[in-house]
């Protein structure tokens, strides 16, 4: 499964759905949204990864996501509890979180407030299709992380908006090209 798989079918919709009834956006912005947050979050976690204690960190936090909120993800939805999405988001984003939501904000049209709900109630759902992937994989290891993580972006669409957001608050990447994910993860590797 890729991204593109996450987003599209009856999960992206129900997600979409469901955050925005939430949020009080509508389905397109918290769309948009979506579709540009998720491979950011992802590429920030393929980015976290990369090193030995990073990588530690996501498979043990994939314990306690291990799925199970794709199974009641409708009841998780009516919530609208973002405190587990906070928490999560400090992890993977820590201070760049605020540079993440203002890029998003730019680039989508949606206002900075609405960024921050949306992503804090996408991120538990993210963590949970990953836990989901990786149980199903049998990830238990370092490079068993990133190579599903590598997986997952890999198979996303080549929209540049991911590698430019990335770029810009990892400091790498290419701004301009518009190279999709592959430009996204040669800046966080620094590669090009």
């Amino acid at each position: 499964m890729n991204i593109s798989d996450l987003l599209s079918g009856n999960l992206g919709q129900q997600v979409i759905d469901g955050i925005s009834q939430q949020v009080g956006t509508s389905k397109e912005d918290t769309s948009s949204v979506v579709n540009s947050a998720t491979p950011v979050l992802l590429g920030m976690l393929k980015n976290n990864a990369s090193s030995k204690e990073g990588a530690a960190g996501i498979l043990s936090a994939l314990n306690e996501h291990d799925g199970g909120i794709l199974d009641n993800l409708g009841g998780f939805l009516n919530s609208g509890n973002t405190t587990d999405g906070e928490n999560i988001l400090g992890h993977i984003l820590g201070d760049k979180k605020q540079a993440v939501e203002n890029q998003l904000s730019r680039t989508t049209g949606v206002s900075n407030a609405n960024v921050s709900k949306i992503i804090a109630m996408l991120a538990p759902i993210v963590m949970g299709q990953l836990g989901k992937q990786a149980g199903s994989g049998n990830v238990s290891s370092e490079g068993g992380i990133n190579d599903l993580l590598g997986n997952l972006i890999g198979g996303g669409n080549s929209s540049g908006l991911a590698g430019n957001i990335l770029g810009s608050v990892l400091g790498g990447g290419n701004k301009k090209s518009g190279g999709g994910l592959g430009d996204m993860i040669g800046g966080i590797l620094g590669k090009k």
